[in-house]
């Protein structure tokens, strides 16, 4: 099978995708509700795998979550998801979500997080995705970082599986 042509990282890219917060959206807490944003989350950063890949894309690992501050009522979110690596099927998505106060114009940066989808044949198989080339200095550094992110998801992977090897005995 021919290698796919490389595609840039801004060929797949959503900035600041706008989702307005109102009452359904709030906990118990009178913030946001995090699974409602993780959801999102996931909703778009498989919108980046399938523009990239051009195949149906899951979800096979979401890394990282880390909820930095609250987003309140009122808030309006801006979603940030771009292609920050591929390798063979498999493809991490970063996300950055942003809080924005609609009246003052004061944004809070309230998550980060990194998804990991695999891009599907016709068969529901794995198949190979384009490479991706970073375009400027924090897409390098971004491109840099998963590879670091997926050697430690591997490696955990493998240390599991030989726990759990062992339980059989």
């Amino acid at each position: 099978m021919p290698e796919k042509p490389s595609k840039s990282v801004s060929a797949s890219a959503i900035e600041k995708h706008v989702y307005k917060v109102f009452p359904n959206d709030m906990n118990a807490h009178d913030t946001v509700f995090g699974g409602m944003i993780m959801a999102k989350c996931d909703r778009l950063a498989l919108v980046v795998a399938e523009r990239h890949s051009a195949h149906v894309c899951v979800t096979a690992a979401v890394d990282s979550i880390h909820f930095r501050a609250p987003a309140k009522g009122n808030d309006t979110l801006l979603f940030s998801l771009s292609l920050n690596r591929s390798w063979g099927s498999s493809m991490e998505i970063g996300a950055r979500v942003v809080a924005e106060n609609s009246y003052t114009g004061e944004t809070r940066h309230i998550l980060s997080a990194f998804f990991t989808f695999v891009a599907l044949d016709e068969n529901d198989k794995p198949t190979d995705v384009p490479a991706v080339v970073p375009e400027d200095r924090r897409q390098k550094r971004r491109f840099d970082n998963a590879e670091i992110r997926r050697e430690g998801r591997l490696k955990t992977r493998a240390q599991l599986a030989k726990v759990t090897e062992n339980d059989k005995d």
